[in-house]
């Protein structure tokens, strides 16, 4: 496949827009020194934005899948802030 497909640009873009919302909560977490996001939330979305980006990435929709796996790595940023956090 060559090029670059229109739908690649819009999950990608749509992914960018859930990246800015969830980068604010990991910024937060980290200054606050808490964890407010509950295991049983970021966990499953953690292995779900994960198994997306290998979805999209043999589509291939490598934008897409790009940013879902950066999604993923600040969700499980912030599992790990409420692992840290809690027992603090």
């Amino acid at each position: 496949m060559t090029g670059i497909v229109w739908q690649d640009m819009v999950v990608a873009g749509a992914n960018l827009l859930f990246a800015y919302s969830i980068l604010t909560q990991v910024v937060h977490g980290f200054r606050e020194k808490k964890g407010f996001i509950l295991l049983r939330t970021s966990g499953p979305t953690t292995l779900g934005l994960y198994a997306m980006a290998v979805a999209f990435f043999t589509i291939p929709l490598f934008y897409s899948a790009s940013v879902a796996a950066f999604n993923a790595t600040l969700w499980l940023l912030l599992f790990i802030q409420r692992l840290i956090y809690e027992k603090a």
